[in-house]
């Protein structure tokens, strides 16, 4: 019995439609934080649902919320206000954003966050957050007093007390650096260049994918962290002439190809396989996607608008769950909805705002293709139906 394709889209929104949804789901998941945060009272309201007992664990979730947050947000951010409703949200939440980190390094703020290596985590999240202000230097860093901005720098270089694991954690270390290079011309150039170099060196296991450290895992680290961050760090490299900022060219390419792998896991129906750890990160899996779609590197099979098309199929199904958030609007642990078991011990409530780093693309201006371009079916969704997508073949480097 012959199976029927799966029925075309009636009526399928437009790029204007989609863009107005993300922005409603980012914005509701950025609000908590960055409300809070301008106001003295993330660390009074932030609950803290995890399956760590760990004290300190709650000490430095409130720098993942604000980290991972802030490196999601960023590029809609650096887009700047302007006369239209979206401008005006977008104006809304960089002064809210300006003001949370404000006070977020100012010793003398109740928000005050934890940098320094009480535990180990907040490398991971200075980085995030390094991150994100090399993604918005004129509407976050640039917004910043020139005492904050001191505050700022003096916290990331406590980071430094932290040594990284053998792992994508070095990247940690070389983002932190990379930003600190960036704004104010000075950083320590050994744990700038030492994960680039053995990621370079050691690490690449081929066709687009990196180990995490010597192993290889088969989870979503590629894009969480690998991909993305690599390429932020060789591109202020590359700014600032230092030595070994050559490979950039090779890894774009690399970025490229893994992007069009990420878009061939979308299925017919916006869902993607549920493998490896962190998988509550949600659409935040989409991270190395979202950075390929802003950088404006796809490659030529894969337009930007059947990204766009499938990415919003995924986090309309993952958003659709009235649970993914508590009744005071904070997101909740949990892959599609609430679903504390399916995370790791070291998974807690800000942990999971990394999902905001699938939606870069609203840093594209609306007149872009991404989201300017006709309702497009994404690479499974053409397949399952018949439609000859030509084949997949890998990157030969």
């Amino acid at each position: 019995m012959a199976t029927a394709p799966l029925a075309a889209q009636q009526n399928p929104p437009t790029g204007e439609q989609d863009r107005a949804f993300w922005v409603e789901t980012l914005v509701k998941i950025a609000d908590p934080v960055y409300t809070n945060l301008s106001q003295h009272t993330l660390k009074k309201n932030m609950p803290f649902e995890s399956l760590s007992n760990d004290p300190l664990r709650k000490e430095v979730s409130y720098l993942e919320a604000v980290g991972r947050l802030t490196c999601g947000i960023a590029p809609w951010l650096e887009l700047g206000p302007d006369n239209t409703a979206e401008g005006q949200v977008r104006k809304k939440y960089i002064d809210l954003a300006v003001k949370g980190l404000t006070n977020a390094v100012d010793p003398q703020s109740p928000d005050y966050l934890t940098f320094g290596n009480r535990h180990t985590q907040p490398l991971v999240d200075a980085a995030f957050l390094a991150e994100g202000l090399l993604r918005a230097p004129k509407q976050l860093w640039g917004n910043l007093s020139p005492e904050a901005q001191k505050n700022m720098v003096t916290e990331l270089k406590r980071s430094r007390s932290i040594k990284p694991y053998e792992s994508n954690w070095l990247l940690f270390a070389s983002t932190v650096e990379a930003a600190l290079l960036e704004f104010t011309g000075e950083c320590d150039m050994e744990r700038l260049t030492y994960g680039v170099k053995r990621f370079r060196d050691d690490w690449y296991k081929g066709d687009g994918w990196y180990g995490d450290g010597a192993p290889f895992h088969m989870d979503y680290y590629n894009s969480f962290v690998i991909h993305p961050m690599l390429t932020d760090v060789l591109v202020t490299m590359k700014k600032h002439n230092i030595e070994g900022a050559d490979f950039l060219d090779v890894q774009l390419k690399r970025l490229a190809r893994f992007a069009q792998q990420q878009e061939r896991f979308i299925s017919p129906e916006g869902s993607f396989p549920v493998v490896g750890r962190s998988i509550v990160y949600r659409f935040g899996a989409f991270h190395a996607l979202a950075q390929a779609s802003l950088m404006d590197i796809l490659p030529k099979k894969v337009a930007p608008e059947q990204v766009r098309c499938a990415m919003t199929a995924v986090i309309r199904r993952q958003m659709q769950s009235p649970k993914n958030f508590d009744r005071e609007g904070w997101l909740k642990v949990g892959f599609a909805g609430e679903q504390i078991h399916m995370s790791e011990s070291y998974i807690n409530t800000g942990s999971v705002y990394l999902c905001s780093m699938g939606m870069l693309a609203l840093g594209l201006p609306p007149s872009h293709t991404f989201w300017a371009g006709p309702y497009t079916e994404w690479t499974n969704l053409k397949a399952w139906n018949g439609i000859d997508v030509g084949a997949d073949s890998a990157l030969k480097d």
